[in-house]
């Protein structure tokens, strides 16, 4: 018996991509999956492309997790915390919900309503210093799908003092995943395909977190809903602060970080290379009219922004080479 993993919320998007990961991962032993309004379905008729993968969905209970030695908690904003409080010491969580990303309760209050839970160990490796508290962390809040994106595109920018914090413009386009799996009106293929639309604009809840993992101080943020199942492309913009090549930045940033991979100068990030893998895709230049630094970055939203992010954190957290059971490389086309 490996690492036994529990998912909950394994009905949802998120949760059946944990899934599929834990199920071919080396050291993860899933041995429980729960829901609630699926509890008592079998696993393959939830999602048919796990065929095969013989569990039948359980209800949640703090007993049935307490068995586990790690937890993924694949559940709507503001259902995590109450769960996490029931759960034994010793028993790690990755929380894939938004719950314990905020340091400010402000924030949370404004961007998210009801009480705040606290934040926990932030989970994006790739930021400087964060691999080492996530290895010694028992609690990770895994990143926001956006916030992945934006912040592997702009962080570097920031904390190399090539970019102004204070002036940045993101416009992001999201897959239909990214909205969850509950039937919603304007999720249906009908008023998706061929179609662009922004939303929660000016108002998006990942704002605070962008700006708290970033540096950011002044941030416009745009999102758009894309007639495709899953990734993200997000297209950043910053002012420069002096001379600064925004591709020498990230490619010394980024050197050694097996997920996060610098395009060669002249190709740019799409989402469909991104899709099935763990990988960020970046490019970056100068905008010759404005003087505008441009990063764009491409991932997939249910891989590196959300499930594969957070097997990547718990491998770091027991003490596991953090690219196992992960794949490098997207599934294209």
């Amino acid at each position: 018996m490996g690492i036994r993993a529990a998912v909950v919320g394994a009905s949802g998007y998120a949760g059946g991509e944990l899934l599929r990961l834990l199920a071919g991962h080396p050291e993860f032993d899933l041995v429980a999956a729960t829901a609630h309004s699926q509890a008592g379905q079998p696993l393959d008729a939830v999602h048919p492309q796990l065929t095969g993968l013989e569990m039948t969905l359980g209800g949640t209970t703090p007993e049935v997790l307490a068995e586990a030695d790690l937890v993924f908690l694949a559940l709507p904003h503001g259902e995590s915390a109450a769960l996490a409080a029931r759960l034994p010491a010793g028993v790690r969580i990755v929380d894939l919900g938004a719950d314990h990303r905020l340091a400010d309760a402000d924030a949370w209050a404004r961007y998210y309503g009801g009480p705040h839970a606290g934040a926990w160990t932030y989970g994006l490796p790739e930021l400087p210093g964060q691999r080492a508290r996530i290895v010694a962390a028992e609690r990770v809040a895994n990143t926001g799908c956006y916030a992945a994106a934006i912040t592997l595109a702009l962080a570097p920018l920031i904390a190399a003092g090539a970019a102004r914090p204070d002036d940045v413009v993101v416009v992001a386009a999201s897959g239909t995943s990214g909205a969850g799996r509950v039937a919603k009106a304007h999720l249906l293929a009908s008023e998706v395909m061929g179609d662009l639309s922004p939303y929660k604009v000016g108002a998006h809840q990942h704002v605070p977190e962008i700006k708290q993992a970033t540096g950011a101080t002044g941030l416009s943020f745009t999102p758009v809903l894309a007639p495709m199942p899953r990734g993200i492309l997000a297209t950043v913009t910053a002012l420069p602060t002096g001379e600064a090549d925004p591709r020498a930045v990230l490619a010394r940033a980024y050197a050694d970080e097996p997920f996060v991979h610098l395009l060669p100068e002249g190709r740019w990030p799409h989402t469909a290379a991104t899709v099935g893998g763990n990988s960020c895709h970046l490019q970056a230049g100068v905008d010759v009219d404005s003087g505008r630094l441009i990063v764009v970055a491409a991932l997939d939203n249910l891989g590196k922004g959300a499930a594969g992010q957070a097997v990547q954190n718990a491998n770091l957290m027991f003490g596991l080479p953090e690219t196992t059971g992960l794949s490098v490389w997207g599934t294209a086309p």
